[in-house]
């Protein structure tokens, strides 16, 4: 992945909690997860649940969040001014991470506001260790999450090195961009009211959690096929170019974050289907596929299927 040299890069759909101002790699931890219990089955769709949640299992993570609930310090304000002298342009999106996640946040929503009428931007936090939204507290340890109460992303920015070292994922710039595409997804589907076809709690291959998980993975595939081309405020993409490595990467990515393999790899060893709140890797690797071949959220209708792969 490569980001155009020259392109301005927005950090305006930030807000930098992290301590000392959001200094360039300066204190991350890893994403969190969190959210109050009443809607966490919901949608406080958390991308990785299992990753300090409490359990092998991909539905473990109710247990996991409501240890670190009631306790924590009020959420961090924002100062973006170390982000905003860090990442300048292009060519700073293609060295830094922080940098390229901003650019990642700017062209996934310029897709969305040119593709869904009446689409409403928002921001992403980024935080290290804790942090407080409308959903309730949440610590570093459960991956990237959308709060619909405020209508936020959150990510701790060291979940990326997180997502190689422990899942074992080849990672680089597309596959965190696929990660906050995700997350986005998620804010699509809040705008549009899709998930109150979800009942709280549930869980399994074909529940409406499973549905809500693997439709964001394929609206990340639909902007993943129009990043190249979908112009920014100059009219020029941002986004230079998505190799098929790329591709590839981020479906090694989705192979490694299904219940399925966490179940086994990092669980117990035996396979739950019951306790799915995701997708299998298969799942999550056919839908981003379709969103990515066919561009089109029309799609991405896991809810009108009974065929979810």
């Amino acid at each position: 992945m490569r980001y155009r040299e020259g392109a301005d890069v927005d950090t305006s759909g930030v807000q930098d909690r992290r301590g000392g101002g959001g200094g360039r790699g300066g204190g991350r931890g890893l994403a969190v997860g969190g959210g109050g219990l009443g809607v966490v089955g919901l949608i406080v769709v958390v991308l990785f649940q299992v990753l300090g949640g409490g359990g092998g299992g991909g539905g473990g993570s109710s247990a996991g969040l409501s240890d670190v609930l009631g306790g924590l310090q009020q959420g961090q304000t924002a100062d973006n001014t170390d982000l905003e002298a860090a990442c300048q342009d292009g060519a700073d999106a293609n060295s830094s991470v922080d940098c390229a996640t901003a650019a990642n946040i700017d062209s996934i929503q310029d897709y969305w506001e040119q593709t869904l009428e009446g689409y409403v931007r928002t921001d992403t936090v980024f935080f290290s260790d804790q942090v407080q939204t409308r959903c309730g507290g949440a610590t570093s340890g459960s991956g990237p999450f959308y709060c619909p109460a405020d209508q936020l992303v959150y990510i701790d920015l060291s979940f990326f090195d997180d997502l190689q070292s422990r899942f074992g994922a080849e990672g680089g710039l597309f596959v965190n961009a696929y990660v906050i595409a995700h997350e986005y997804g998620h804010h699509v589907q809040n705008l549009l009211g899709t998930n109150a076809q979800v009942q709280p709690g549930e869980t399994g291959p074909t529940s409406g959690t499973v549905r809500l998980e693997l439709q964001a993975d394929c609206y990340a595939g639909t902007w993943a096929n129009h990043a190249e081309t979908v112009p920014d405020a100059s009219g020029q993409p941002l986004i230079a170019e998505i190799t098929q490595a790329d591709i590839d990467g981020a479906l090694d990515a989705a192979g490694r974050i299904g219940d399925d393999f966490i179940q086994t790899e990092l669980g117990g060893g035996t396979v739950d289907q019951d306790a799915f709140t995701h997708g299998s890797s298969e799942q999550r690797q056919r839908w981003f596929t379709t969103g990515y071949q066919s561009g089109d959220p029309n799609a991405c209708d896991t809810f009108g299927t009974d065929d979810l792969g």
